[in-house]
């Protein structure tokens, strides 16, 4: 019998993965009474380093509809965890925010379960380092197809520089802390984030191309394993 082809067995194995991640998602926020909807905006929030969004902004950042994203935050105002405050940049419009109370809400729906990380401190430094690259490759190709909203991630910035100091461990530079970096330094949501030009986001996702298979071929030898 023919497996299933890489890429479904791949996809198979997040799928898996998925589930793990929406159970824990259910578990923390139900702790705390509130819905899924509810805890990512928090935790969306949280991600701004104390920058607010607009109601817009949220629906779009979670790919929820705005009437969904505006029953959730009407929940969050009357829980005391949100408060809405004129937008500086126009006044007729509202920023959501954190409170203090939703700033400690938000950090504890925003913890990844021990047994998740666990899971990831065992695999070795390169692996680790091959599976970031590939998750910001795929992050990529989901934003290029509209699947997703654009992530705040290094090669989408335009303070990255690819590839400033070749043939070192830092080989790639930020222009914002001033300081080089490697593949296990790069970021996928970024508060000091600037979007770069679309084509130098498109000519900056090279780099994660040669981490993206750490065995240098295509050829499988897992042919036997099921899913």
């Amino acid at each position: 019998m023919t497996p299933p082809a890489l890429s479904a067995r791949i996809a198979a194995g997040l799928s898996k993965l998925s589930l793990v991640l929406r159970h824990h998602g259910w578990q923390a926020a139900g702790r705390r009474a509130l819905t899924p909807t509810q805890a990512q905006i928090l935790a969306l929030l949280a991600s701004r380093a104390g920058a607010g969004l607009r109601l817009a902004e949220i629906a779009a950042q979670l790919a929820v509809t705005p009437p969904t994203a505006s029953d959730a935050v009407a929940a969050l105002e009357a829980k005391g965890l949100v408060k809405k405050q004129p937008d500086p940049a126009d006044s007729r419009a509202a920023q959501i925010r954190l409170t203090p109370r939703g700033r400690r809400a938000a950090e504890a729906v925003s913890q990844w379960p021990d047994y998740l990380l666990a899971a990831v401190d065992a695999l070795s430094a390169p692996m680790q380092e091959h599976l970031l690259a590939a998750l910001m490759a795929m992050i990529r190709s989901l934003q290029e197809q509209g699947r997703i909203p654009v992530a705040r991630m290094c090669t989408n910035c335009r303070f990255f520089e690819p590839d400033r100091f070749p043939g070192t461990a830092a080989p790639h530079y930020c222009g914002f802390v001033q300081a080089p970096f490697g593949v296990r330094d790069f970021r996928v949501d970024c508060p000091d984030f600037e979007p770069a030009a679309g084509e130098a986001q498109r000519a900056n996702q090279r780099v994660l191309i040669p981490h993206s298979n750490p065995e240098g071929g295509s050829h499988d030898t897992t042919s036997d394993c099921r899913l």
